[in-house]
């Protein structure tokens, strides 16, 4: 039975009940139960079918990306087309963010936030540098023939055209996004390829290895890690797997609380559909609104809310890649195994060079009943981290804590929507309480944003324990406002870095995980480091940040935020990497890591061996030698 869309098979039921009876088989082999179990399930896929068939094509496939990505993103920037910071002039400048997806959205005017642009990072609105309207000439495509001619019969949707060739030649790094506002890669895909399937993804790699073609996948798109880049002196033909129309739930079993789902499919259409159903995998990344599924399973990804549901890889069941040598999968679905290494070990974290990831069972749970926002204001970031630190020793973790300093503290007041009097008159309120009658300076407070979900019970007892640790700490509760708009402006953000090369800005992000001894030297350390460079390169207006965004009982990821003012340098670009090569550095000296969830692509390859030893890098090497003898998967990340 399979269900059509817009001519499309979209639903394949017969795969899917056959999925699951296999899963059961390896339960319990009765056959009352296989036959209660198998009654069960038609009776399930039936309801589905009936909500599927009568819903408009929009909820049955709600946010997909289509393959003409440039329709729906920006092709040089961050985000959605219609969304963005723009500068207005009336009697001054002020700023503005357009588009209706957001809450600071449909043009709404941010007082604070020129103001802050201007005094914090020296920007003259009058200097403006768009970016380019139309991309550069696109590098010719090479094509093997051989390949094509094959290729062709296998019936995969492709295209060579030099929209969707570009589009998917980058992530996102500050590099990459400079390079396209002014100039072009020296290399770029030749063809995208569309796979449907798990068996499209098999017959594709297969005919690659037989005639020497390169392929780099592509989900979402959104690495800050250089991971999708093609290296420039690739003389093969390469070929971008774009993975986004694969995107089905296959199967969702509610007695193990599983489901099977595509790679391809992005995070924000993933939530939507399985809570349409009453689940969640609680998995939400910063970048989730356009990041994948097979992409947070290739670089190990965290999310938000990783203390109650996990990161990637504690939510990850089964992984199903295909490799130059076959497909890799486990066939058993069991909770634990213990039989020698974990092969799927191999592929989380794998960044595209050893395989395609089509199919990954993740655990789900119920929508949480209740969820609740919270926010606590601490005189100064020691506090703040020890209140952390407390918090984690105790696991009364909600899912979401997140410590910003006191520079992120005013950068997120600066993107304050206007107050009416009312608003006015209650800031002026609480100010004075904060100051005066508390004695917190403005110049060292800072702000912890909190996410709670659960039942009422278990919210309203964690709560109560975390604002009492705060208390020790001399932290006060800021209110449920302030923490719904500090997790709402975690996804309007990224929008920023777009207005600010228009103005002579560039920024960037990283992150670390480092042992909780360690976070506040760390992040005094590498904030002290970054500004003793800029002033080695002359540069007068920096911002540097940074917060405290996951805890662990050993430790914390921090993360920063790096931004300046590059008018008079010839080349900002470099001389931003060249900082951050000497903030990773003092971070890996003051005993952090090289990544905490970003990965490694070719941006941070060159700190692997600080990372492991030489042994240890020859496993990985010899793993992805045996997976990927010729080197079909050529990203040229990792080693």
């Amino acid at each position: 039975m399979s269900i059509f869309s817009g001519g499309k098979l979209v639903l394949h039921i017969d795969d899917i009940l056959f999925c699951r009876l296999k899963y059961m088989l390896q339960r319990d082999t009765t056959q009352g139960n296989i036959r209660e179990y198998l009654h069960e399930c038609q009776q399930q896929l039936a309801t589905e079918c009936l909500f599927m068939a009568t819903a408009p094509s929009s909820r049955m496939n709600p946010g997909h990306i289509s393959t003409q990505r440039q329709d729906l993103l920006k092709w040089n920037g961050w985000g959605y087309n219609d969304s963005k910071f723009v500068v207005c002039k009336d009697k001054d400048y002020y700023v503005t963010f357009s588009g209706n997806r957001y809450k600071i959205g449909n043009n709404m005017v941010l007082p604070h936030f020129g103001p802050w642009v201007k005094d914090t990072l020296g920007v003259d609105f009058d200097d403006c540098t768009p970016a380019l309207q139309q991309p550069l000439q696109v590098p010719q495509p090479i094509i093997n023939k051989e390949f094509m001619s094959e290729f062709e019969q296998l019936g995969i949707s492709y295209s060579t055209d030099n929209e969707d060739r570009l589009f998917r030649a980058h992530g996102h790094t500050l590099a990459e996004i400079f390079t396209l506002r002014q100039g072009m890669f020296p290399r770029v895909p030749d063809l995208v390829a569309w796979p449907s399937c798990h068996g499209d993804v098999e017959k594709l790699i297969l005919l690659a290895t037989k005639h020497n073609v390169v392929i780099i996948p592509i989900g979402g798109g959104t690495s800050v890690s250089g991971a999708l880049l093609c290296p420039e002196n690739e003389e093969r033909m390469i070929v971008s797997l774009d993975t986004t129309q694969m995107h089905k739930i296959l199967w969702i079993d509610a007695n193990n609380m599983t489901a099977c789902i595509e790679s391809g499919i992005i995070g924000q259409d993933l939530e939507r559909r399985l809570r349409a159903q009453g689940y969640t995998t609680g998995h939400e990344p910063d970048s989730y609104e356009f990041s994948s599924l097979g992409g947070w399973v290739a670089t190990r990804a965290s999310g938000m809310k990783k203390n109650i549901y996990g990161n990637i890889e504690d939510i990850v069941v089964l992984v199903k890649c295909v490799t130059p040598r076959g497909t890799v999968e486990r066939h058993t679905a069991g909770p634990r195994i213990s039989a020698g290494p974990d092969i799927q070990q191999f592929i989380l974290g794998s960044e595209g060079t050893i395989g395609v990831i089509t199919d990954v069972t993740l655990k789900v749970r119920p929508v949480p009943p209740v969820q609740r926002y919270g926010s606590i204001v601490f005189p100064d970031f020691s506090s703040g981290v020890n209140c952390m630190r407390e918090v984690a020793f105790h696991r009364c973790q909600p899912a979401s804590i997140r410590l910003m300093d006191n520079e992120q503290f005013k950068f997120g007041h600066a993107l304050k929507e206007p107050s009416r009097l009312m608003g006015l008159v209650t800031d002026g309120i609480k100010k004075i309480y904060l100051t005066r009658i508390k004695g917190f300076d403005v110049n060292t407070m800072c702000v912890a944003t909190l996410l709670f979900e659960g039942q009422e019970e278990q919210v309203s007892s964690q709560e109560k324990k975390i604002y009492s640790i705060a208390a020790s700490h001399g932290g006060i509760s800021a209110g449920e406002a302030n923490g719904l708009r500090g997790y709402m402006l975690t996804f309007v953000i990224a929008y920023i870095r777009d207005l600010g090369f228009d103005y002579g800005i560039v920024s960037e992000s990283f992150e670390t995980s480092v042992p909780w001894d360690k976070v506040q030297v760390l992040c005094h350390n590498v904030k002290h480091c970054v500004r003793t460079k800029c002033l080695e390169y002359n540069i007068k207006h920096i911002f540097v940040t940074c917060r405290v965004t996951q805890t662990y009982d050993a430790g914390a990821c921090v993360y920063f935020y790096f931004a300046f003012n590059y008018r008079g340098l010839s080349d900002p670009v470099h001389v931003y990497e060249e900082i951050e090569g000497h903030a990773r550095d003092e971070i890996i000296g003051c005993g952090g890591s090289i990544s905490h969830h970003h990965g490694i692509g070719k941006v941070r390859r060159r700190w692997m061996e600080k990372t492991f030893t030489k042994p240890g890098l020859g496993a990985l090497t010899a793993i992805k030698n045996y997976f990927d003898p010729t080197n079909v998967f050529a990203n040229g990340n990792l080693f």
